[in-house]
């Protein structure tokens, strides 16, 4: 090595490798299929707005673009390009930052209508030696308002030598006026075989070596980011010395063994609490952060809930894992089943975000296991359903069973919902209200022969709000007075002696008295329900179903003739 090499700063790879051409742009083939075809044919719009998550490449391509757009060749004759430019002095120039007519601008630190001055002031003049100003403005989207508005009269109608181009990771936040004025781009995340095969790349030209499954880690901590890729690409090389093992990329990003995960996986849907405890322990005196356990957790149960979802073998459904992994997760969701998953999932859920504000992870991350366990345990709705239909229900711990049928007064509960987040809940069919019975005109001796009479004249309203605001005092022929609850209509007494006269043929009073009356009818039946409600949860089968459900309530009850 040169003594020119060795004192050359070390540039890392997110740098050395960022794309300086359309055809180095990976994983964002929509967009450069656009450009190039926009550029060939010279439709070029005047402003572009590029969207995306952290290190998809926006502010890459928007150089990219700023050097197409620029090319003149070697000999300064030739015309926009979608190709190579390294054969370009001005490309070369824009490449290190240093051309004066492209101009980059961060606006998360330069967010006010002065700094959008500057650049409108330098706009009508025309470029010193580019085809085009070009002006890139990252993080857009942290502009203020005052700077937005100051920029939209010439994002408009800007000179034809200019070219504005936007970057920003928050789309939403920017002003909708300036959108319209944009020909819009989204730089998708980069899918993981893509991540892979191109991490794969590097390596090669790094001359390290590097194991598959190391770099498979690598491309899915990425999380479609190209950039956060390369950064841990470059950490695993300064830490393996020429060679990146499985283990060290597990050590460094502090994940966990998939295997061991796999093992967890089927301790918990097992039931297994020694077997679980114990691989927790393993997994955190290995490394592994509490919180990666939790999530790499949610991740196997989606994967084995999309095995038993989508009707293909599970090598097309998660290609980039190890078939025995793969299997074996694919086995585990066949014995599960979606309802069991789902419960898994909320509860993993719920857990990762109790994990975020304890002081203590590790033991947060141990105790959602154990609800886990406990869960394991609980029956499915459908099996309760089933189980229920045909008379018997089993106990989720000891097996025992009792007879459904039979009870108090014959009254069974029939299970309609059960939920699985933080308790059940035992719903039956509700009971239908007393129905009016048919009453004569001058049979009137009850205030739901009253009710009756107007439900079955149409007059529904104002059966709802006798139903609801009358405590009845006295009921006789022609006359009614009663109590007015206090959100009952004002209205109510003058409306119903007109309604009830109407209706009988005969003159009522109906008058408003200041003595407590009967409850209102909605009172009575609300009082009724919880009387049938208490006596079910004394029968012995819906103890048992109780028992079955810790935190389970009976919300209401469906008579049947046994």
């Amino acid at each position: 090595m040169s003594e020119n090499q060795e004192n050359q700063a070390y540039r890392v790879l997110a740098r050395k490798y960022r794309p300086q051409n359309f055809d180095q742009l990976i994983g964002q083939d929509a967009l450069v299929r656009t450009l190039t075809n926009a550029i060939q044919s010279g439709r070029v719009a005047h402003a572009f707005m590029l969207t995306g998550v952290r290190g998809v490449g926006k502010t890459t391509t928007a150089r990219i673009i700023a050097k197409a757009l620029n090319y003149v060749g070697p000999d300064g004759t030739s015309g926009p390009t979608t190709g190579p430019t390294d054969d370009c002095e001005i490309c070369r120039a824009i490449s290190e930052d240093r051309h004066p007519d492209i101009m980059e601008m961060d606006a998360a630190s330069r967010t006010g209508v002065n700094d959008i001055r500057e650049i409108l002031d330098g706009v009508r003049y025309a470029p010193t030696s580019a085809r085009y100003k070009v002006y890139i403005i990252d993080e857009v989207h942290m502009l203020s308002t005052s700077a937005f508005n100051a920029l939209l009269k010439t994002l408009e109608e800007p000179p034809p030598h200019v070219k504005f181009i936007f970057a920003t990771t928050e789309i939403r936040k920017v002003p909708v006026t300036v959108l319209s004025r944009c020909q819009r781009f989204d730089l998708r995340r980069v899918d993981a075989a893509t991540l892979l095969q191109h991490y794969k790349n590097v390596c090669a030209k790094e001359n390290v070596q590097a194991e598959d499954e190391a770099t498979a880690m690598i491309a899915r901590a990425a999380d479609g980011s190209v950039r956060d890729g390369l950064s841990i690409l470059d950490q695993a090389m300064a830490l393996s010395e020429g060679s990146i093992t499985v283990d060290q990329v597990r050590s460094m990003l502090g994940l966990a063994d998939r295997a061991r995960l796999l093992d967890l996986m089927e301790a918990v849907l097992g039931g297994q609490g020694d077997v679980a405890m114990t691989v927790m322990a393993d997994l955190y005196r290995a490394g592994a952060d509490p919180q990666t356990v939790l999530q790499d957790l949610l991740d196997i149960t989606h994967l084995m809930s999309k095995f038993l979802t989508i009707k293909a073998p599970p090598s097309t459904v998660e290609p980039n894992m190890a078939d025995t992994e793969r299997n074996r997760a694919a086995d585990m969701a066949a014995k599960t089943g979606v309802p069991a998953l789902t419960r898994v999932w909320q509860i993993l859920l719920k857990g990762l975000n109790e994990i975020q504000h304890s002081p203590n992870p590790q033991a947060t991350a141990e105790m959602v296991i154990i609800r886990l366990i406990y869960a394991a345990d609980l029956p499915d709705p459908a099996t309760v359903l089933k189980q229920l239909k045909d008379g018997t229900i089993v106990s989720g711990g000891g097996g025992a069973r009792a007879s459904a049928a039979g009870g108090s007064g014959g009254a069974t509960a029939s299970v309609t919902s059960i939920s699985s987040g933080g308790g059940a809940k035992i719903a039956a069919q509700p009971v239908a209200a007393s129905q009016p019975v048919a009453v004569a005109n001058s049979n009137l001796e009850t205030l739901s022969d009253v009710v009756g009479l107007l439900e079955q004249n149409g007059a529904m309203v104002l059966a709802s709000n006798v139903v609801y605001g009358v405590e009845l005092v006295k009921l006789e022929a022609g006359r009614l007075e009663y109590h007015p609850t206090p959100d009952a209509d004002p209205k109510l007494a003058q409306e119903l002696g007109k309604k009830l006269t109407q209706l009988t043929g005969q003159r009522w009073l109906v008058s408003v008295s200041m003595r407590q009356g009967q409850p209102t009818l909605a009172r009575q039946h609300e009082m009724a329900v919880e009387a049938e409600r208490q006596t079910a949860m004394a029968d012995p089968v819906v103890a048992r179903i109780l028992s079955v459900f810790p935190g389970a309530e009976v919300l209401s009850i469906k008579k049947e003739d046994v």
